[in-house]
């Protein structure tokens, strides 16, 4: 093997695999050090992952059954759902399905090609989690009781001072209620955390 960029934990994750699992294993461990001679690796959700520039290139994974493979790149992607011959196998965290051998893995001059333009995407910003943009919340209105018992208890400057995480929290349990009884309830209890500086959740963090 070449002399590369390792990890012990995928060294020992590779020796804990199922007999057929290892050699597809180290295959494709070793063609991603071919094809990015900088790729590091680490154990991301209990599966070797290879990193380039603190970036995911791709990870792969041995199950008892079947290895995956995949690589973080829409372009890559693509290409292998483009020459696969089942529609709707592939994915990036899954591009060859179910791998049994080494034998059900393209070339290696092939599949050095994937690996390189993933590499590529990753070095551009273009990986998968590059460019993602989330969705913006719909804002959750402050219930008026909710804003009248902050106010009266001198707490809506401790209740802006919070994360908008954390008062969207609190927002939402209010306007949850179903029942007056229920939201006057929550509202008072409310009332007396931020009071005390306290976040929504704060009873469940260590």
């Amino acid at each position: 093997m070449l002399d590369m960029n390792t990890n012990p934990q995928v060294d020992a994750y590779i020796a804990d695999a199922a007999p057929f699992a290892r050699p597809v294993l180290e295959h494709l461990r070793d063609l991603v050090h071919r094809a990015v001679p900088e790729v590091e690796e680490a154990m991301k959700w209990r599966m070797p992952f290879f990193t380039l520039n603190g970036k995911i290139l791709g990870n792969m994974a041995g199950f008892k059954e079947y290895c995956n493979f995949g690589l973080w790149s829409p372009e890559v992607a693509a290409l292998v759902k483009k020459k696969s011959a089942e529609p709707g196998e592939s994915s990036m965290g899954r591009l060859f399905g179910k791998i049994k051998s080494v034998k059900d893995l393209p070339s290696d001059k092939e599949l050095l090609r994937y690996i390189a333009t993933a590499a590529a995407s990753v070095q551009a910003g273009k990986n998968i989690l590059q460019g993602r943009k989330k969705k913006p919340k719909p804002e959750i209105a402050m219930h008026p009781e909710f804003a009248e018992a902050l106010k009266k208890a001198k707490a809506m400057k401790n209740f802006e001072a919070l994360a908008p995480s954390y008062r969207r929290l609190y927002l939402m349990w209010v306007a949850d209620a179903k029942r007056d009884e229920t939201r006057a309830r929550r509202i008072k209890q409310a009332v007396e955390w931020i009071g005390e500086g306290k976040k929504a959740n704060w009873k469940y963090e260590k």
